[in-house]
C-alpha cells in the first residue's frame, strides 16, 4: 500500500475557496470562486481551454497570489500549509534534458522532511521512495534519465515524487494528457491507491468522456464556478452548453460518458 499521509482533523475540510479572484495584469482568470472539497475525495476539475483551470491549481499550491479572496489547505492558510501539499505538473512545463535519474525525481518529495545538518536522506527516506516507485510501476527504471522515458513513464515518475512527500493533499494538472489507454488507466489506479490511503487528489481533466467514470465529484470552471457535485450533477447538457457554448466535441464526450454509465 501507498505509504500513508499524515492524516489531520477529518472534520476539517480538505480545501476551502472563498471569494477568489485572480488576474493576470487587467484580465482575471478566476472571479469570485468559492467552494470546499471535503476529506477523502477524487476530484475532476472541467471546464473549456482557458477557463481558469490551472490557475486555480496554481493558487492553491501557492504560486499565484489572488487579488480578492482566500485558500485554506486542511484549516491552514496556503502559505503554511506547504508541506501538506504535493503537486504533478503539466509534462510540458518539465526540463526533461535536465541530467537527473528517475529516483532522483522521487527523491526530491523527501527534501522537505530531511534536516539540513543531516548527511542526505535517512533509511526511512528511501524506503518511502523505493515504496512509491513501486507503486507507479517505475521501481525497474530507477536509475533511467528521465528524458529517456516514454511520456507516460514520465508522469508516472513526478507521480511518485508527489507520492512520497507524504502530503494528504495532491494536486495534479491533466496527468492523463497525451498517454495512451493502458498507462492511463494505470495512472488512474495509482490515483485510486492515493484515496483510498486517505489522501484527497484534485485533478485537472479535459476528456468529459471520462470524467463520469473517473471521479467521486466534479469541479465546472469558466472563470467562475458554475458547479460542483457528484458526475450526474454536473454533466448536465443544459450546464455544459451555457460553459462550453454549445460546442460540438464537449457533448460527444458527454454522450459517450453516458452510455459508458448506461
Amino acid at each position: 500500500m501507498i505509504h500513508n499521509a499524515q492524516q489531520s482533523d477529518p472534520a476539517v475540510p480538505a480545501i476551502e475557496v472563498e471569494n477568489l479572484t485572480v488576474s493576470y495584469g487587467a484580465v482575471p482568470a478566476l472571479l469570485d470562486v468559492s467552494f470546499t472539497i471535503a476529506k477523502g475525495q477524487l476530484v475532476g476539475v472541467i471546464g473549456p481551454n482557458g477557463s481558469g483551470k490551472s490557475t486555480l491549481i496554481k493558487t492553491i499550491l501557492g504560486f499565484l497570489k489572488p487579488d480578492v479572496g482566500t485558500v485554506r489547505v486542511l484549516g491552514t492558510p496556503v502559505e503554511k500549509a506547504r508541506k501538506s501539499v504535493a503537486y504533478v505538473p503539466q509534462r510540458g512545463t518539465v526540463d526533461w534534458d535536465f541530467p537527473i535519474t528517475v529516483a532522483e525525481v522521487a527523491m526530491m518529495g523527501r527534501y522537505g522532511h530531511i534536516p539540513w545538518w543531516s548527511w542526505g536522506p535517512s533509511k526511512e527516506d528511501k524506503e518511502i521512495v523505493d515504496e512509491a516507485l513501486e507503486m507507479v510501476r517505475m521501481q525497474d527504471l530507477r536509475h533511467r534519465q528521465i528524458g529517456q522515458l516514454s511520456g507516460g513513464q514520465q508522469q508516472r515518475v513526478f507521480m511518485a515524487r508527489a507520492l512520497a512527500q507524504g502530503a494528504e493533499v495532491l494536486l495534479l494538472d491533466e496527468p492523463f494528457a497525451g498517454v495512451d489507454a493502458a498507462t492511463e488507466r494505470a495512472i488512474l489506479d495509482v490515483l485510486e491507491n492515493a484515496k483510498l490511503s486517505g489522501r484527497t487528489l484534485v485533478v485537472v481533466h479535459h476528456d468529459l468522456a471520462t470524467a463520469a467514470e473517473y471521479f467521486d465529484a466534479l469541479l465546472l470552471l469558466k472563470q467562475r464556478l458554475f458547479a460542483l457535485g457528484t458526475p450526474d450533477q454536473v454533466l448536465h447538457a443544459e450546464l455544459l452548453s451555457e460553459v462550453y457554448e454549445g460546442n460540438v466535441r464537449a457533448f460527444s464526450q458527454l454522450q459517450s460518458s453516458i452510455e459508458r454509465k448506461g
